[in-house]
């Protein structure tokens, strides 16, 4: 019978196989799809679908960089120990260096070819192997005359738990990996004050109000006061503006000028920023598995 590209779109979401074995499985069960879902389970290709919800937040930040093009992406697992395999750590290679030649985003990346197979597929085949759910969670492109690249705590070549990539107009003469990991270090929101989310500039001139107010100074002095507290806001989270760790004395757009270069941009990739992991109880988990739950 013919399969339809429904059905395997069905199979694969229900085990996470890949396109192709998913159209075999249904093919070799004449489309019976809790046939093909147990034909998967025999090949060990629907063992991805039980990891699938398992909060990974965990891995590895790659970056790879060629002709004046950088790339940073975060590849997950559920624990730090699967970040230290050497299979995880080449599969995590072996994307960024897709990612710095597709570009665009994740999701290109996902559909563009590593080794003859779809990368989503690769990953999905990296799962059922290594046993967690992994996940290409994103990714960042830097062009400029000058990329340095910098990773924290270094896990393997170009890879670890914090990558920074910095982006100069002029010669590096050493003040880029500084730079980059002053980066690191500090974690700016923005390269400078006009690079800054209006929404999160917003968010903290109305906090600092709130707090002004409190004090019950006329609005007058509040304004005063608002507007002084914003430039400081604006000095702590600007990279440009920021006091440089190296030599406070100056801020780090004044060090970049005195040696000679211009900060174009920059990308800081940190494992797991945002998610939300889930907090085991240890104490609750035994008694709840010693009372038969």
């Amino acid at each position: 019978m013919a399969i339809t590209a429904a059905q395997v779109k069905e199979l694969r979401e229900a085990t996470g196989a890949g396109m192709m074995d998913a159209k075999k499985a249904l093919t070799e069960t004449d489309g019976d799809m809790d046939a093909a879902v147990d034909w998967l389970r025999t090949k060990g290709l629907a063992k991805a679908a039980k990891k699938s919800g398992r909060v990974a937040a965990e891995g590895l930040v790659a970056l790879a960089v060629n002709n004046g093009k950088g790339v940073a992406i975060e590849m997950n697992s559920e624990t730090d120990f699967v970040a230290k395999n050497a299979d995880f750590q080449k599969l995590v290679s072996d994307i960024a260096e897709v990612a710095l030649e597709t570009g665009e985003d994740v999701e290109v990346v996902k559909a563009a070819h590593l080794n003859g197979k779809k990368v989503e597929d690769v990953i999905t085949d990296a799962i059922a192997r290594i046993g967690e759910n992994m996940n290409l969670r994103r990714m960042h492109i830097l062009e400029g005359d000058t990329l340095v690249h910098y990773v924290h705590n270094a896990a393997a070549d170009g890879m670890g738990k914090i990558g920074v990539l910095v982006a100069l107009k002029g010669e590096d003469n050493g003040i880029g990996k500084q730079i980059a990991m002053h980066i690191a270090a500090t974690n700016p929101a923005a390269l400078s004050e006009s690079d800054l989310d209006p929404a999160v500039v917003e968010k903290e001139k109305q906090v600092q109000i709130d707090i002004a107010r409190e004090s019950g100074k006329p609005e007058q002095v509040i304004e005063k006061m608002i507007e002084g507290r914003m430039k400081k806001f604006t000095a702590e989270v600007t990279l440009l503006n920021q006091q440089f760790v190296v030599n406070p004395d100056l801020t780090v757009g004044q060090a970049a000028k005195e040696a000679g270069v211009e900060i174009t941009g920059f990308v800081r990739m940190e494992v797991g920023e945002g998610i939300e992991k889930k907090e085991e109880d240890f104490a609750a988990e035994v008694a709840k598995t010693a009372a038969g739950n």
